[in-house]
């Protein structure tokens, strides 16, 4: 549930801190004033699309933060927190949105940096914004087997997943038949290439760390100068004409001597000659390493051709040695699969076939099981719409059922079928339903869904669209109903759906040292009697109005306390 909502510096909303409740909230004020923007920046706040024309004029950035409280059934939401390792363990979760005017955007959920990406799928778990764009998806029928899906989803998810699962390791087995029946030419060609390039690596004589042995050898060459002149005058130091070795010698039998004198001396005496033979050691080191340098200038010329071999191979078959000769053993497989075609297709060819049996069974599974909630929500509907004045109205889900066109939800095209008169054929939704009708079979679908979902946050953005008299009474209700036990905020243009209403916000906007201001009033009393005689009357209030604003409130009363569980 929404608990609290501050946005700041949003189109023309400078400031605005709200506090919600349960039940049914209604948002009410002339066109313009800004209730749409409210729901514009709840839909942010959750992982819409982010744009810098959100930003007030003249502000460097806008900041909408969310508070909401989980409901413990709303198990996919906990669980969305856990894998994104959000902490969430008070059931209270806060989201914060900030949009820059250099286009930069910044997500956090519970203090935690998030992607846009994550903010959607934790936001679309805790609220479910209805505005007219899920009309025009109402109006597609590529949109109709989500929404049957959604409405059996616990018992199509499993077997979904499987075929989905199975779905991919068909088509990436589908594609490699068709790369090996492509014409023998094109086959031909490969098998001529893959040989010349195994001939080339193999005759390479590759070996692991020859690399870098070889880079060794160059520094070491490349340095001889260096390393000879370094050599040999610490020779010289040691064994030349100073002869250091002398001096430490001299120095060691002083030493010696002294010891010799006074005991105390003897620890310094075996140290000075520890010394003296160690030098001494390293001085015969160095001499052996002198004997054995030898400049080899053709030596050189070999290591830079050898490495200038490798650097062709890698150039063309990898970026390293190793995966060099991994890539030769895969051609090597390859070549005995084309040398071998004909044995490697007809195992492929049943390989497939296989896979399409597997995908076919799970593909009728998902028929079966989508055809049995079909008639569910047929069902459904049929009984919501009866309370909203379409009884009618006769609702069907189409199936066309391709049983080879497998795609990756399964084999099956919905299409919600529909006749609003009696006598009238059933036709595609799309071109039976006027607007109104629209609006009531969309509150019909968030009606049921709303029981089979975890979401206790219900957005409906004037979902009253084209309806009036005794059909705006009934979606008033019905809209009631869905904010039982849970939380419903509704921009609405009808005084039937705000009498309604638990809870009503005003909403208004002002001109101030020529800048718009919207500003958000809740109201109770007189005044929700006042603003719903406006709604019924437009421009002039007058006691007939007004008295037909607490008669509808009035009216409003018995009918939730009869619908009260």
């Amino acid at each position: 549930m929404l608990q609290e909502l501050t946005i700041r510096n949003f189109a023309i909303i400078e400031s605005l801190n709200l506090s919600f409740q349960e039940g049914m909230t209604v948002l009410t004020g002339e066109t313009g004033a800004g209730k749409s923007i409210i729901i514009d920046a709840l839909g942010l706040l959750v992982g819409g699309r982010g744009s810098v024309d959100f930003i007030r004029h003249g502000e460097e950035k806008l900041e909408i933060q969310g508070l909401f409280t989980i409901n413990p059934q709303n198990k996919g939401c906990v669980e969305a927190l856990e894998s994104n390792g959000i902490d969430a363990s008070d059931g209270m979760v806060v989201l914060e949105r900030t949009l820059f005017q250099s286009g930069k955007n910044t997500c956090r959920i519970n203090g935690k940096l998030a992607t846009t990406v994550v903010l959607r799928e934790i936001g679309s778990r805790l609220i479910d914004i209805h505005s007219q764009h899920e009309h025009q998806e109402l109006m597609n029928d590529e949109f109709h087997l989500q929404l049957l899906d959604r409405f059996t989803w616990k018992d199509i998810e499993p077997t979904l997943a499987s075929y989905q699962t199975e779905y991919v390791a068909y088509t990436e087995m589908k594609m490699k038949w068709r790369n090996w029946t492509k014409n023998e030419q094109e086959l031909a060609q490969r098998l001529d290439m893959l040989r010349f390039q195994q001939d080339e690596i193999t005759s390479a004589n590759l070996r692991l760390g020859e690399e870098e042995g070889l880079v060794e050898q160059k520094h070491v060459l490349a340095n001889f100068e260096k390393i000879n002149e370094s050599l040999q005058n610490a020779y010289t130091a040691l064994q030349g004409e100073e002869r250091g070795l002398e001096f430490i010698s001299e120095a060691m039998r002083h030493v010696a001597s002294a010891s010799d004198i006074l005991p105390e001396y003897k620890a310094l005496s075996e140290s000075v000659a520890s010394s003296f033979y160690l030098l001494e050691d390293s001085a015969m080191q160095i001499r052996q390493e002198l004997d054995k340098l030898e400049f080899q200038p053709d030596e050189l010329d070999t290591i830079e051709t050898r490495l200038n071999e490798l650097s062709q191979l890698k150039r063309k078959y990898g970026k390293t040695v190793e995966a060099i000769i991994q890539y030769n053993e895969e051609i090597d497989q390859e070549i005995l699969e084309l040398s071998d075609r004909e044995t490697h297709l007809g195992q492929l060819e049943q390989d497939l076939e296989k896979a399409k049996e597997r995908l076919s069974e799970l593909a009728t599974e998902l028929t079966a099981i989508r055809q049995k909630a079909a008639t569910q929500l047929g069902k459904q509907i049929k009984n919501e719409l009866n309370q909203l004045y379409m009884e009618k109205a006769i609702f069907q889900v189409n199936f066309a059922t391709h049983t080879n066109e497998f795609t990756e939800n399964g084999v099956d095209k919905v299409a919600f079928y529909m006749s609003t008169n009696p006598g009238e054929p059933l036709k595609a939704l799309s071109k039976v339903a006027s607007g109104g009708e629209l609006s009531r079979m969309m509150l019909a679908l968030k009606t049921i869904f709303s029981r089979h979902q975890g979401i206790t946050s219900i957005i409906f953005d004037e979902v009253d669209t084209g309806v009036s008299g005794r059909v705006a009474q009934a979606i008033a209700e019905k809209i009631y109903a869905v904010a039982i036990g849970s939380q419903v905020l509704c921009i609405s243009h009808l005084p039937q759906v705000a009498a309604m209403a638990d809870h009503h916000f005003y909403i208004s906007k002002a001109t101030t040292e020529n800048r718009t201001m919207t500003s958000v009033t809740p109201l109770s009393g007189d005044e929700k009697i006042e603003e719903i005689s406006r709604m019924i009357a437009g421009i002039e209030v007058t006691d007939v109005t007004k008295q037909h604003a607490n008669e509808m409130l009035t009216q409003a009363m018995k009918i939730k306390s009869q619908k009260q569980p």
